[in-house]
């Protein structure tokens, strides 16, 4: 069992960048995919990026539109998000995920962060 931890969320102005990063307590993310969700307030949470085990080729959300960046660093059971030309509709909560299956469905994901707010000035 691994407990996904989220850091370096933050208030940044539209067009500006933050970078995630997310940590593994108690466990190690070895064998696992990857995932970034988000969840703006009243809305559901939503698929943001994924990176198999390998840390190959990633899934995105549409609305990326190459703004974003996950990756992984399998030696140090860490996993980012490069976010760049942030806008306000980006503001949410953003959370790490674990999974056995490289896969945009949270349904999938079994270990969850408690997430980390991302607010984006207009």
């Amino acid at each position: 069992q691994v407990q996904p931890v989220e850091s370096g969320g933050g208030l940044v102005q539209t067009g500006g960048s933050l970078k995630l990063s997310c940590g593994a307590s108690g466990g190690s993310f070895r064998g696992y995919a990857m995932g970034w969700f988000r969840q703006a307030p009243g809305k559901q949470r939503n698929f943001v990026a994924a990176t198999p085990t390998s840390g190959g080729s990633a899934f995105y959300a549409d609305f990326v539109q190459d703004r974003f960046k996950i990756s992984r660093d399998n030696g140090k059971d860490l996993v980012y998000l490069q976010m760049n030309t942030l806008k306000p509709e980006d503001t949410a909560v953003y959370y790490c995920a674990a999974s056995a299956r490289f896969t945009r469905n949270p349904s999938d994901y079994i270990y969850w962060g408690q997430g980390t707010q991302v607010t984006v000035s207009s």
